[in-house]
């Protein structure tokens, strides 16, 4: 016998010294890191920068970013890390040239020996600069017995779409066609994959046309992969153009095809056009399973289509397929939200009676639509049921239990079950005992409201913040602004109140056109020595500019400005349109421009002031052009662009040429005839004014005051 041949043991490798560990292969070595190779990059100590200069508008040059463009992101050490030497050189040589293509960088590439295909697609996976990376494999295309090869087209790609150029990476197939590469099905595979992960739909239908004019036929897998992308970005109808080419070429649909059009079809609404596809899903021994039926129910269900899903619940049974618990709670959710509870309910029994686990979600879903229905007992059995399979319930079945009860104006039971969820520890919110304390306001039963909003402070709700919750939600309806006014009477008596109700309830009265009460209000606030904020000024505002008291509006505008802060737009408005009313059009064109200026989205009707105003430079022509575009847009002229017409021409031109406008307006009836003649006399009015102030202006120039006071005028006394 002969002996067993003892196995030597492994030499250990020695790293080279130049290169380290290597592999060799017949062009250069892969490196892993050595001596010299195994380079880091050493950061210099950074020196603190001088601190900026203040931002000066006036030396703002918007052309200063165009003409100096950041460079490009530097790549990370560690991104080189496993690049090859000579992908590494080329690298740096772009890194010195500040990744700017130029004759330094030529000059440094050209040292090279010998460029492979492969080494270009090396240096463009790590290439963040479209523009460099496209320079580089240009360059390197024109090198003597160079050919680029399939992965170095491919990495291009992918770098332009990496870096948001994907129209021109959409060029490539081109471009390896003129230079003796045509593409294959992989090339225009990669674009549509790059396309449909970016949800752009369009592209990846424009990249499968570019496909069948090369005559390239997509495998099953791609034909899917761009239905699917169609699908997903809402065009459903190309998608369907491509699968009638996917029939006409004789391929044999995937179950997965046909749920790419199954779902497209649910989404669409397309009832009967998904039940032939479903047919013909059968033919083709494609059943759909559990999951694929209850996918078409969520998606019918997220439309809204409830008798869609009745129809695809009826399919499932045809088809013998167990619905889980999955859908069935899709159904009944869906069922309970559209109105259609009792086929929810009659799934439920169903549920039941096969023995499914029930889930809690599922009851609090029912609760609520019996609940919406009217059918309080029906929800009050189901919870039973629910404390019954041992489930306890949560606030999302309380409180539609709460507000249904309060409802049919059981509120001594809805009290009792608010009681039950602070026994259980459930932390109930304004949600909970909002109805409550509108049906306790509507029952004028006060005390009630009280006793359950001292319950609140101790459970320690913000009571405050949840009246003024309460008033707008009892204001949102016109006809309860009373009532809240009469329960705000009672409570300030007991110490309830803020300024925030004060501003709810001022600007519900206004809004139902009782503004002598919303003053009232205002004036009652500050006797309580309340502070009233620029919501409270700006309701003022409008409630005085209503009641023709401009001098009062004024003042509290010039109160808001105190608190350096801003009227709210419909004070700006409204007292802009009451300074017009009463000719005080510098004030008026002063708040105007204060406005815009303050405000991010203001009227249009300042906007168009502020045109008008500008343009009476030109003349009435351009005047009557900017109204034709403000007709266009659905707003005519009102008082503030009348007003703004007499300042302009006043201004700017003359008399003659504002009553032009004047009568323009007046012959497209635009205005009446006494509009016409009101807007008269403030023009006459107005340049009165202006001439008398002129008269004025010019006497204290040259100083000649003292003289006509000598004389016993009263004129400069103005």
């Amino acid at each position: 016998m002969p002996p067993k041949s003892v196995p030597l043991p492994a030499k250990p490798s020695k790293p080279y010294f130049f290169y380290g560990h290597r592999k060799p292969s017949q062009n250069r070595p892969v490196v892993y890191g050595g001596l010299f190779s195994n380079r880091q990059v050493l950061k210099p100590p950074q020196s603190p920068l001088p601190p900026s200069p203040p931002f000066d508008l006036r030396k703002w040059d918007p052309h200063h970013l165009s003409q100096n463009p950041s460079p490009p992101p530097i790549p990370t050490p560690h991104q080189h890390s496993k690049l090859s030497p000579i992908a590494r050189f080329i690298i740096d040589a772009f890194r010195k040239s500040q990744y700017t293509w130029g004759p330094s960088v030529v000059f440094e590439l050209n040292k090279l020996r010998r460029v492979t295909a492969s080494l270009v697609a090396e240096v463009l996976k790590v290439q963040d600069d479209p523009i460099l990376a496209s320079k580089f494999f240009h360059w390197a295309g024109k090198q003597k017995g160079f050919k680029h090869n399939f992965a170095s087209y491919n990495a291009l790609a992918y770098c332009l779409n990496r870096n948001g150029r994907f129209r021109v990476a959409d060029q490539l197939p081109e471009l390896m066609d003129s230079q003796g590469k045509p593409p294959t099905e992989k090339q225009f595979e990669i674009l549509i994959r790059m396309h449909a992960d970016k949800n752009r739909g369009q592209r990846v239908y424009y990249v499968y046309q570019k496909m069948k004019n090369f005559g390239i036929k997509p495998r099953v897998f791609l034909y899917n992969r761009i239905m699917d992308a169609l699908v997903k970005t809402g065009y459903l109808d190309l998608a369907l153009s491509v699968y009638e080419d996917f029939r006409g070429d004789g391929l044999a649909e995937e179950s997965i095809t046909f749920m790419i059009l199954i779902k497209g079809l649910c989404k669409a609404g397309k009832v009967d056009e998904m039940l032939e596809v479903l047919g013909r899903m059968r033919e083709m021994f494609c059943k759909p399973d559990v999951f694929a039926y209850t996918a078409m129910i969520k998606i019918l269900v997220s439309k809204g289509n409830l008798d869609g899903c009745l129809r695809v619940w009826e399919e499932m049974r045809r088809d013998g397929v167990e619905p889980d618990i999955m859908a069935y709670v899709t159904l009944v959710a869906g069922l309970c939200k559209g109105g259609r509870v009792q086929r929810g309910y009659e799934l439920f029994k169903e549920m039941k009676k096969k023995g499914i686990l029930i889930e809690r979600v599922t009851y609090g879903v029912l609760i609520e639509g019996f609940v919406k229905d009217g059918k309080l007992g029906s929800a009050c059995g189901l919870l039973k049921d629910l404390i019954d399979s041992g489930y306890r319930a949560d606030l999302g079945i309380y409180n539609p239990l709460i507000e249904g009860m309060c409802d049919v104006k059981l509120i001594d039971r809805a009290y009792k079950l608010f009681q039950v969820t602070v026994q259980e520890g459930l932390e109930p919110g304004f949600a909970t005992v909002k109805p409550m304390l509108l049906a306790f306001a509507e029952m004028r039963r006060m005390s009630d409201f009280c006793k359950l909003l001292e319950q609140m402070q101790k459970l320690g709700f913000s009571v405050n913040d949840d009246l003024s919750k309460f008033f707008s939600f009892v204001v949102e309806k016109g006809e309860r602004t009373i009532m809240a006014v009469r329960v705000f009477n009672e409570l300030k008596v007991k110490g309830y109140g803020s300024v925030l109700i004060y501003n709810i309830l001022m600007g519900a009265l206004h809004k139902t056109g009782k503004v002598k009460q919303a003053l009232s209000l205002f004036q009652e606030m500050k006797d309580l020595n309340f502070e009233p904020d620029s919501s409270t000024y700006s309701n003022a505002i409008i409630c005085y500019v209503e009641d023709e008291n401009i001098k009062d509006a004024c003042i509290c505008h010039n109160k808001i400005i105190e608190m350096s802060c801003v009227p709210s737009i419909d004070a700006y408005y409204s007292l802009t349109n009451g300074l017009c009313k009463i000719g005080e059009i510098d004030a008026a064109m002063m708040l105007v421009r204060d406005c815009l200026g303050n405000v991010t989205n203001g009227p249009m009707e300042f906007k168009y002031a502020l045109t008008v105003l500008h343009a009476c430079k030109s003349g009435a022509e351009k005047v009557m052009e900017v109204l034709d575009e403000m007709m266009q847009e659905g707003l005519p002229p009102d008082n503030i662009i009348c007003s703004a017409i007499i300042s302009g021409m006043c201004k700017y031109r003359t008399i003659e040429e504002a009553r032009k406008v004047f009568a323009n307006l007046r012959t497209r009836k635009l205005l009446t005839e006494a509009n016409v003649i009101v807007y008269d006399e403030l023009l006459i009015e107005y340049m009165e004014k202006k001439a008398a102030d002129l008269v004025l202006s010019g006497l204290k120039f040259f100083g000649l005051e003292s003289k006509l006071k000598a004389k016993g005028s009263t004129l400069l006394s103005r």
